[in-house]
Formats: structure tokens, sequence, C-alpha cells
């Protein structure tokens, strides 16, 4: 995720809490036992007091634009949360790695691939996808899904694995890299018989 759009949605969510924490402090405050006890600067809600009247409402009902009103902004407020929510689940643009060389940078898909095809040529692989993603700081993390032959040990491809992760450590050497590996066998697949 960017910097900007972490920071946004950082601000927003703040602004949600304190809304909601305002809201709920001033509803807090409408007990006797609760309002006795607060400053007087205090904007306290008279006694007997309802957040929504019913008349008030009904009124409000039977005027022409009231419910396209709320209907739109109901509408509005549920499309704009759930782009918002998607946007979320998107990965903005993995930004180059930058390395020691001078100039030298690295995308992390592009590491991803090398790690996949490096992965690929061991003995024992049927295939796997490999995925980079850099964090915070200094760090990247490495996901490494690799399923194997048929009647393969794992002990026969985790030092080539092994091999592999530190290869790409040097690469991205400044970058503390954080190797996951999953295991997994390639099912038997029975040819179809017509």
């Amino acid at each position: 995720m960017s910097r900007t759009r972490g920071t946004v949605n950082r601000a927003a969510l703040g602004v949600v809490g304190l809304l909601l924490l305002l809201t709920g402090a001033w509803l807090a405050a409408t007990d006797r036992a609760v309002a006795g006890q607060l400053p007087s600067w205090w904007p306290a809600a008279r006694e007997g007091a309802v957040l929504l009247d019913r008349e008030q409402l009904a009124r409000w009902r039977g005027e022409g634009w009231w419910t396209p009103t709320v209907m739109a902004v109901a509408i509005g407020l549920t499309v704009l949360f759930a782009y918002w929510f998607l946007t979320l689940l998107r990965p903005g643009p993995a930004r180059p790695l930058a390395l020691p060389a001078p100039g030298g940078t690295v995308r992390p898909q592009a590491l991803a691939e090398a790690l996949t095809a490096r992965v690929a040529a061991l003995p024992g692989v049927a295939r796997n996808r490999a995925r980079v993603l850099s964090r915070r700081g200094q760090r990247l993390e490495v996901g490494l899904r690799v399923w194997l032959e048929p009647d393969t040990p794992p002990d026969a491809v985790l030092p080539g694995l092994r091999a592999a992760t530190a290869e790409a450590e040097q690469t991205v050497a400044p970058y503390e890299v954080r190797a996951r590996v999953r295991l997994s066998a390639a099912s038997h697949r029975m040819p179809h018989v017509r």
C-alpha cells in the first residue's frame, strides 16, 4: 500500500473514531449520575431529551425531499465505502527496491519471477509460485508455494530451496529477507480412458 493511501486511511479512521467517541460521550452525559460530574462547559442534553424525536421525524417524512435525500445519502455512503474497501484490497504499484549499486533497482515482481524460474529448475519440483512483498523499512517477505513431483520427499528439495532463497537474499543485500516456504505434493492424475 502506498504511503499516501496509508495516511488517508489512518486519517479517515481517526476522524470516524473521534466522531463516534464524541457522540458516545455526549450520549453518556445525558445520564443524571454522569451529568453532575461533568465540567460546566460540557454541552449537556436536557433531561428527558431523546436523540430522535418521533414527532419531528414524522414531520420530516411528510416533506417531499426527506425520503429521496436520506436514500441518496445512504446509497452514496454505501458506494463510497465499498469503493474504499475494494481499493484497499487491490495492491498498489510495487515500487522498485533500491540496491547498493549506484542507480541499481529491482522490481519485486522481477525478483519473484527469477525466484520462480530458479525453483522450477530444481529436481523434484512439479510447479511453484513465488511472491515478494516489501514491508516497512528494509524488509522483504518472500512467499514460496512449491508442489513436489509424486514420490519426491521434501528433504530432497529443501537444500535447493535454501540455496535459492539465499541467492535472493544476496541479490537484495541491504534488505532483510524473511522467506516462507509451503510444500505440497502434486496430485496423481490418472489419464482419462475412452
